[in-house]
């Protein structure tokens, strides 16, 4: 637990979401501190120069200010730009999978520092790849390594590619909304 008002953690972002005029909500997966959700302030100002930094897929450093309702982000620095998946669509819904993966089967505040390397390796490997046949196989790695380490699926055990939408739905309860896999056979 955090005894400090303000705080530094690096992680990566999952999504954000516009709140009132000049606001963001965004959700980062924290190499210290798991799954947060945090206020940015001003950020969808033309002037505002944390911006740029806090894209979806964005590898960031960021310090945070522990408010009584929520907490404010204060400073964002970009190790890795998120941009730099808008240049092939295929990647991109790729990468958005991998993401709403994560934010759907880890709960909030709990710290999983072997699934933050997993899906920072996993948005690396991505990066890289420059064919759909890879990022593929890339994707099916990186779910069924979550589900192994997270306890959801036994260690080794490989599930059909049209089978995981299904599965991992019926873990969250939620219907996935970007999975670029086919869902029958």
């Amino acid at each position: 637990m955090r005894t400090s008002r303000i705080y530094v953690a690096e992680g990566i972002i999952l999504k954000r979401r516009s709140v009132g005029e000049a606001d963001r909500m965004i959700t980062i997966f924290t190499k210290q501190y798991g799954k947060i959700r945090v206020l940015a302030k001003g950020v969808r100002r033309i002037k505002s120069r944390r911006a740029g930094h806090l894209e979806v897929f964005s590898h960031v450093i960021c310090t945070i200010h522990n408010g009584r309702l929520c907490d404010m982000l204060s400073e964002a620095n970009s190790v890795r730009n998120g941009a730099l998946f808008d240049t092939d669509a295929v990647r991109l819904e790729y990468a958005y999978s991998v993401c709403e993966l994560v934010d759907r089967l880890l709960a909030d505040r709990q710290e999983h520092v072997d699934i933050f390397f997993l899906l920072r390796d996993t948005l690396n490997k991505l990066l890289s790849s420059d064919n759909q046949v890879e990022y593929r196989k890339i994707l099916l790695d990186f779910v069924h390594t979550s589900l192994w380490n997270l306890g959801f699926l036994p260690k080794q055990h490989i599930l059909p590619d049209y089978r995981l939408k299904a599965y991992v739905e019926g873990i969250t309860e939620n219907r996935l909304r970007a999975w670029p896999l086919p869902e029958y056979m």
